[in-house]
């Protein structure tokens, strides 16, 4: 809410409980008023002389105090009718018995009248002018000013004490009745209270979507268990799961989908379960089960498949048959710990460990796992580090034309040499930079070197070479790949056709249109795009066509057999006869040998790569290799 507009919602809150109090007061001074005359008409009946004329100059002022009341004058109408009555009573006394005449039994009332109809301003007003009064009586008797009339008694004195018992027992009585009503809406106010305080807490506890306990009462919960499997000489397990396939749900059908399905998966779930199992969505398509279980694996394998199955079953979501999985990591209390937090943490640690084993299965969690974990942590802040203080080199792999043994490109490869002289695989840090979000840094950081280098080899004489740099689909992501390639170009003053950009095959499988868009513009500057590790992905013709590639690399686990397995010349063979179909040249990748290198000429391939011409060397050693082929 506005905060602006919070004092302009409470003034209109006072000024709307004043508008109500102002009408239950007029309503109650119009009853009063009504009452009191119907009193002073019988009194009337019977009263003579002086009386006769006080009731009826007070029965004037009733009236007057009604008609202002009904005219909305409440506050006149109050002073009016407290102010004749107690006049009224006051004349009374003093042409009466004084301070023992029947009058003083109407103050009283007076005092009620003024609790119902003001504050406690108008109350004590009233309390001490009437005190004062009597005050007065009595000093005018004692002072033999007045003179008390006792009178004798009548049935008319019967019907002064009837009238002014029924006018104060009426005040009374509705003084009492507000008093009730008040109470009455005290109480179902607070029971309001009460109930918003108990929705407040279960909507703290539990998620919207699906109604289950969210992670914070997941704690409480927890601990709660964990006492009672104490009690119990039970183990407490922690069975946390993720959804494998619950993306392409919301991207194909809409969140809606994604939020029905997972409301169903809650109630399917929920109904399976013991009454000591808690079931807990952790955030996301992420679940928790709490479950005690005596010891051994059993019947955790049990709980572990069933969980599995049922996500795994079929859902109707809009009219669609819809089928996920679920990968789910177990970790046990208090095997591997009694804290809340790093238990939650090692079963993810096992869940992700169950993901990489194909998903849709279940893994326990050990310490291999924690410290493959904390591997994974330190190596990211070297990682950092690393691209801080540029640790990394680019070396250089050459390319042969099998038909003139011409280097005609080279692939640049990233190495990250350590102090000591060993080498961090990029097998180990290149996934870790992707999903850590330092791969766009990493891979600007590579075109522009790879750039320099050749531009560099360019000027030294080797006019025509051109520089291969891989590319990871997660650069393709903000779309800013295009302006990192032609500002890596400008700066190394190298013109587009000198580079070549190497795609895995699997990587044209995701987000086709959106890598298709930048691919093509890429082309459309010079720049060749080569499919790297082909015959390992999803092949597809199409994409061949559609992502404009000049080049096949064929995966190295078919060349490194070709001369040992029967099987891979056939399929090495329609490889290269495929692509020369659709005017592509072919790169075979992990020559080592003369004989496999024959072979590939035989079978038609066009260009080679491999140790049996080098290893992948720094640049430094590239300008010495390149002078000694050009020789």
């Amino acid at each position: 809410m506005d905060p602006s507009k919070k004092p302009q919602i409470r003034a209109w809150q006072d000024n709307f409980e004043q508008d109500v109090f102002s009408q239950i007061r007029r309503y109650r001074l119009m009853q009063i008023c009504a009452v009191s005359a119907l009193g002073l008409i019988a009194t009337l009946l019977v009263a003579r002389g002086i009386t006769f004329i006080i009731f009826t100059a007070g029965l004037g002022f009733l009236l007057l105090a009604l008609g202002l009341a009904f005219k909305h004058k409440v506050l006149a109408s109050a002073y009016i009718l407290l102010g004749s009555m107690t006049a009224m009573l006051f004349a009374l006394a003093l042409t009466g018995a004084g301070l023992f005449d029947l009058a003083i039994l109407g103050y009283p009332a007076l005092l009620i009248f003024a609790a119902i109809l003001g504050g406690g301003g108008l109350f004590l007003s009233v309390l001490l002018f009437v005190l004062a009064q009597c005050i007065f009586v009595t000093w005018l008797t004692l002072h033999g000013f007045i003179t008390p009339h006792i009178p004798t008694l009548s049935w008319s004195h019967l019907l002064f004490i009837m009238v002014i018992f029924v006018v104060t027992g009426f005040s009374v009585y509705i003084l009492v009745q507000d008093i009730k009503r008040l109470m009455l809406s005290l109480q179902s106010e607070n029971a309001k209270v009460q109930q918003g305080q108990a929705e407040i807490q279960h909507l703290a506890h539990h998620d919207t979507l699906t109604n289950l306990p969210n992670r914070f009462y997941g704690e409480e919960l927890f601990v709660k268990s964990l006492a009672n499997c104490g009690a119990k000489q039970q183990k407490l397990a922690l069975l946390f799961f993720d959804l494998d396939n619950f993306k392409p749900v919301n991207d194909a059908l809409g969140h809606a989908a994604g939020d029905q399905l997972l409301e169903q998966l809650a109630r399917r779930l929920s109904e399976m379960l013991l009454a000591d199992h808690y079931l807990i969505r952790f955030g996301g398509d992420e679940f928790l089960l709490l479950a005690p279980y005596t010891p051994g694996r059993g019947q955790l394998d049990h709980l572990a498949e069933t969980l599995i199955q049922q996500c795994a079953s079929e859902f109707e979501i809009l009219h669609n048959k819809v089928v996920i999985s679920a990968s789910l990591g177990i970790a046990c209390a208090p095997d591997d710990g009694t804290d809340f937090k790093q238990l939650c943490r090692r079963a993810d640690i096992a869940m992700y460990q169950a993901k990489k084993e194909g998903r849709n299965t279940y893994h326990y969690y050990d310490k291999s796992l924690d410290k493959a974990s904390d591997d994974k942590f330190r190596l990211l802040q070297l990682l950092r580090r690393a691209l801080i203080e540029e640790q990394f080199q680019l070396y250089y792999q050459p390319m042969i034309t099998l038909n003139s043994d011409d280097i005609i490109v080279v692939e640049a490869l990233l190495r990250w040499p350590q102090a000591d002289g060993s080498m961090i695989g990029p097998d180990q840090f290149i996934p870790l930079a992707e999903t850590s979000g330092l791969i766009n840094e990493l891979g600007r950081w590579v075109l522009q070197q790879a750039c320099l280098s050749c531009a560099l080899q360019r000027r030294l004489g080797f006019v025509n070479l051109r520089v291969a740099v891989n590319i990871s689909v997660m650069q393709f992501k903000d779309g800013q790949l295009q302006h990192i390639v032609e500002t890596a170009l400008h700066e190394a003053g190298l013109p587009p056709e000198a580079l070549e950009l190497e795609l895995t095959e699997s990587l044209l499988i995701d987000q086709t249109e959106h890598i298709q868009q930048q691919l093509k513009e890429l082309s459309e500057l010079g720049i060749t795009i080569a499919i790297d590790d082909f015959g390992t992905g999803y092949s597809n013709l199409g994409y061949l066509r559609d992502f404009n590639a000049t080049t096949l690399k064929i995966d190295r686990s078919f060349i490194t057999s070709l001369c040992v397995a029967e099987h891979d010349e056939p399929l090495v063979k329609a490889i290269i006869n495929m692509a020369a179909s659709l005017g592509l040249k072919t790169v075979a990748e992990g020559i080592e040998d003369e004989a496999t290198l024959k072979k590939l000429i035989s079978l038609g391939c066009d260009i080679g790569q491999g140790y049996y011409w080098s290893k992948p060397v720094p640049q430094d050693v590239l300008s010495e290799l390149l002078r000694e082929r050009q020789k």
